[in-house]
Order: structure tokens, then C-alpha cells, then sequence
């Protein structure tokens, strides 16, 4: 091929892949406006926004020192969406976060404990110990506990009166399915802890029924305001270790590698459907509170996904507010994956914001400080 011919060839190609770049990244900024089931498979996009981003500047670099009227390309991807990549990673300094709360404020935390490690606990009880002091230490009002395990029997090693003990909390709300024990002495669910009086606790739950199925909230009294405050662990993949490894490592190498492909690719769709459903009845129960609301939870998806969009609509984020970088609250798989969140009320002014960055659990727990505005 001669030379012109080529040169002309490879430059139609890096037009044509960024182009694409653009477009894929503009789906993960806005697939969640395609409200469909049937339209799972974009849930993909905004899992991977963020390094399509990073090609996209990239890119402009690129063009820069060979075309640089071609940055137009990318330069008007990253403007069209500019307000999703907000949501997504946000530039500021790390502030320094005040652990004297200020008595105005309302401290929320939201954690999935990963079991609160009752599996390691004969060979590592300190690992629950330490989960406990890091709790203390940052002394939450109220905490939204996902994936726990603990039991109402004398004797169990997570004893739920000793949570409460310990924690300096007064007043709970444990949600689980007591068909699906954890073992003879625990259950397995979701759990709201408040040091402040809950006047009325409900459980959400659709057919299955199982964990992922059900949510729950509890309307809490903080001098003269109630507020409602949901928890909720959304729809997750159920990745075995094999699933974890190919992911890490994908490969097509012989047809064991193809059933495996199948078998993530399957997690994923039954995922995003799941979530779809799921975060469309949260958001229609959080429509009828008739108290500010705020969700904290798993969501088991990522800024930008329609879960997210779903439940945050006309809600502040508190990372978006008062967060920085990527905020990544699962350590695992990639270290974009923001999905643990916090979200209130407009009538909240969100004052911190804390991930605190302990492998403690597979997740990170998430704080903030609000102040409610009174009308």
C-alpha cells in the first residue's frame, strides 16, 4: 500500500475510534434515559464512562502535537457531558474532616459490613473489634448496615442488644427474611441503628422476597423534625471467584472460557434488570414520605447507571457535594466503582462527607453531616 494510501487510512481509523470513543462515553453520561429492561445491556456504559473519558483525553493530546482542529472531536464528547461527569469524579481538595459533630447536624453512616465477620471471627475476632472502634470513633447518629448478620438469642457472637451496647445506639430496625437464616442464631438483612427515637419502622418486600428484594425505612424525631431514612441493598451480581478470575483476566481460549464469558455476561443482564425494577418501586415509596427523606445503601451501581438517577432524582448527593476524586467504595474488580451512597433531601445542607478507606469489609463506609433548613 503506498504511503499516502496508508497515512490517509490510519488517520480515517483514529477519526472513526474516536468517534466511537465519544459516543460510548456519552452513553455511559446519559443511558440512563433509556428506560427499558430490554435495553439492559447499556448499563455497561456507565461502568466504563470514566476510562472512556481518560481515551478521550488521550486523544486530545494526540490530536494535539498531529491535527489539533481534530480535539474538536473529543472536546465536544467531554462538553455534551459535562454535568454526568460531575456525578461521576469531582475535583476539589481533600478536606479535612471535623469528628466533633456540630449538634445541629445529623451524622449518617451507610456501610455494607460484609457479614460484620462473623466467618473470620474465631480466627480473627480482632477484625470485629476493630469495626466497632472505627464505628465509635466517628460516632454516627444514625447507621445503615447492609449485608449484616446478627442475632436476637443470648449467645450469638454478633448478639444484637450487644451492637447496641457498644455502639451507644438506642433504638433499631432489623429487616431480613426469616425463612433464609444466616444459621440457627443469626439473621441475614439489613439493619438501621439511631440514637434517636424511631417512632415508625416498615418493611418493603416484592416477590421473591429475598434479600435483595426487600427494603426498609424508619422515621426518626431529632428535636422537633422527623425525618424518614431508608436502607437498601440493591440487586448484586453474585460473582463466584471463577466469574472474579476471568474478569481480571478474560480470555476465549477454549470453550470453558466461553461458558464462563456467558455466565457473566448473564450476572450482569439479571443485575441491571433486577436494579431497574428495584430502584422504580424505592423511588415511588420515597415520593410518598411525607417527611425529608434521605436513602443510604448498596446500590451495587455506579453514578450515572438508572438506579442511580432513578433514586437521586431531585436528591442531593453528598459525595457530589462534598466529596473528591472517584470516591470508590468497592475495592474490587476496578477502582471506579462508586456504588454506596448517600442521598437527601434538597432541604439538607450537606456540611461533610468522609470515605474512610479501612479494608475492614469489601466496602468502605461513607459519612456525612447534614443540616436540615427549616421551611
Amino acid at each position: 500500500m503506498p504511503a499516502n494510501k496508508l497515512r490517509r487510512f490510519t488517520r480515517n481509523v483514529l477519526i472513526l475510534l474516536n468517534v466511537i470513543t465519544g459516543i460510548c462515553f456519552l452513553l455511559g453520561c446519559y443511558g440512563s434515559r433509556f428506560d427499558s429492561p430490554n435495553l439492559w445491556f447499556i448499563g455497561f456504559f456507565p461502568l466504563t464512562a470514566f476510562y472512556f473519558f481518560l481515551v478521550l483525553l488521550a486523544f486530545i493530546f494526540f490530536w494535539l502535537f498531529v491535527k489539533p482542529l481534530r480535539m474538536l472531536i473529543s472536546m465536544a464528547a467531554i462538553a455534551a457531558g459535562w454535568i454526568p461527569l460531575n456525578h461521576l469524579v469531582q475535583a476539589r481538595l481533600v478536606p479535612n474532616f471535623v469528628m466533633e459533630k456540630h449538634p445541629k447536624n445529623l451524622r449518617v453512616m451507610s456501610w455494607n459490613v460484609q457479614h460484620f465477620e462473623i466467618l473470620q471471627y474465631k480466627t480473627n475476632p480482632e477484625r470485629k473489634l476493630q469495626m466497632i472502634d472505627m464505628i465509635n470513633q466517628h460516632r454516627p447518629d444514625v447507621a445503615c448496615f447492609q449485608e449484616m448478620v446478627a442475632g436476637d438469642k443470648p449467645g450469638s457472637i454478633n448478639y444484637n442488644p450487644d451492637f447496641l451496647k457498644k455502639l451507644g445506639f438506642n433504638y433499631f430496625h432489623y429487616t431480613y427474611n426469616p425463612k433464609v437464616d444466616f444459621d440457627g442464631n443469626h439473621h441475614f438483612g439489613i439493619i438501621t441503628y439511631s440514637k434517636y427515637p424511631i417512632i415508625n419502622k416498615h418493611n418493603i418486600s416484592y416477590a421473591p422476597n429475598d434479600y435483595n428484594s426487600i427494603f426498609q425505612y424508619v422515621d426518626i424525631v431529632k428535636g422537633e423534625d422527623t425525618f424518614r431514612i431508608f436502607n437498601t441493598h440493591m440487586q448484586s451480581l453474585k460473582l463466584s471467584e471463577s466469574n472474579l478470575h476471568f474478569i481480571e483476566d478474560p480470555s476465549l481460549k477454549d470453550r470453558a472460557d466461553i461458558r464462563q464469558s456467558r455466565n457473566v455476561l448473564a450476572r450482569f443482564k439479571k443485575g441491571f434488570i433486577k436494579r431497574h425494577i428495584q430502584s422504580n418501586r424505592i423511588k415511588q415509596v420515597m415520593n410518598e414520605s411525607p417527611f425529608p427523606v434521605i436513602i443510604c445503601g448498596d446500590f451495587n451501581d455506579v453514578p450515572n447507571s438508572y438506579a442511580y438517577n432513578t433514586i437521586g432524582k431531585g436528591l442531593k448527593n453528598t459525595f457530589e457535594q462534598k466529596g473528591t476524586g472517584i470516591g470508590r467504595t468497592f475495592y474490587g474488580i476496578s477502582p471506579t466503582l462508586r456504588i454506596d451512597h448517600i442521598f437527601s433531601d434538597r432541604r439538607f445542607n450537606v456540611e461533610q462527607y468522609l470515605r474512610i478507606k479501612k479494608n475492614l469489609s469489601d466496602h468502605f463506609p461513607i459519612i456525612a453531616d447534614l443540616y436540615y433548613k427549616k421551611p
